[in-house]
């Protein structure tokens, strides 16, 4: 009988967070949740059992997270998944984001991730076994998206940072998994969850044309299932020999396909003059 885990889950009070915790629950895993705010974390999941932790913790702050993961090893032991499923969205031309908006976005995307990857690790080393999953997008692998550029820039971070973890935790038997959906149906495009700039630039029309689409015409509509896309990451959690990229529906596949054919098509074009590069 396999044996049964403990997750620790950041942004667990909606989307991708909150399914996974209540399938995790339902299966009989442990789980340690957390969310900004606690009420909301709780009312959402709706569950009392023994095997749910819902945690106040605020990421962009180490000594919240840290003592979240005392609290997790407090309650259940050990701690066996780390899933940094908490960020959001930024939609602004890059010239119209505002220093303090963009480091904002990297403070909750990218460092709040850091910390919790930071207070972990010891865990995972001393027990020479962990997992780590870090939710980044398909805009994390492909850039090309008019007003993304600071939240694609964050997961780009992600999935950089994920790559030499993987390789820096290897020796202690901890994988890392970098998560790229492509639109799956959660509320990530609602305004709770996607941001816009506080001072828009009129000229910047192509930009408003894809927030007002994302916004009205693709949010509701997403063709990706979030229940499956759950389970596809509860199965990857069983996995020996789980992929470093793991990409999300069909639409995360094309796109990241038509990246990769981009990017050799650059490297051919000028590959005679690129690498003529070295001492004769």
């Amino acid at each position: 009988m396999e044996q049964q885990k403990v997750w620790y889950i950041t942004g667990a009070s909606k989307g991708f967070g909150l399914l996974l915790v209540k399938k995790l629950l339902a299966s009989g895993e442990r789980v340690a949740a957390t969310s900004r705010q606690l009420d909301a974390l709780k009312t959402a999941v709706g569950s009392d059992s023994p095997n749910f932790l819902p945690l106040a913790v605020n990421l962009s702050d180490e000594q919240s997270v840290n003592g979240s993961i005392r609290q997790t090893l407090s309650a259940f032991g050990r701690i066996d998944v780390a899933v940094n499923n908490a960020g959001y969205g930024l939609v602004g031309g890059l010239e119209e984001l505002s220093d303090k908006e963009v480091r904002d976005n990297f403070e909750v995307n990218v460092f709040g991730a850091l910390n919790v990857i930071r207070n972990v690790m010891p865990v995972f080393r001393k027990q020479q076994d962990g997992f780590i999953f870090n939710i980044s997008s398909i805009g994390g692998f492909t850039g090309t998206f008019p007003g993304f550029g600071s939240y694609c820039a964050t997961k780009f971070a992600l999935e950089g940072l994920t790559e030499s973890l993987a390789a820096e935790a290897k020796p202690f038997g901890v994988k890392a998994v970098i998560v790229s959906p492509g639109y799956f149906r959660t509320n990530f495009l609602s305004s709770g969850s996607l941001v816009v700039p506080e001072h828009p630039i009129a000229d910047y029309e192509n930009i408003r044309e894809i927030q007002t689409t994302h916004q009205q015409n693709i949010d509701g509509a997403q063709p990706g299932d979030p229940e499956k896309a759950v389970d596809v990451i509860i199965s990857v959690s069983k996995s020996g020999n789980p992929p470093l990229h793991l990409f999300l529906g069909p639409d995360a596949y094309q796109l990241a396909k038509q990246k990769i054919a981009a990017v050799e098509e650059d490297m051919l074009g000028w590959q005679a003059l690129a690498t003529s590069t070295n001492f004769n």
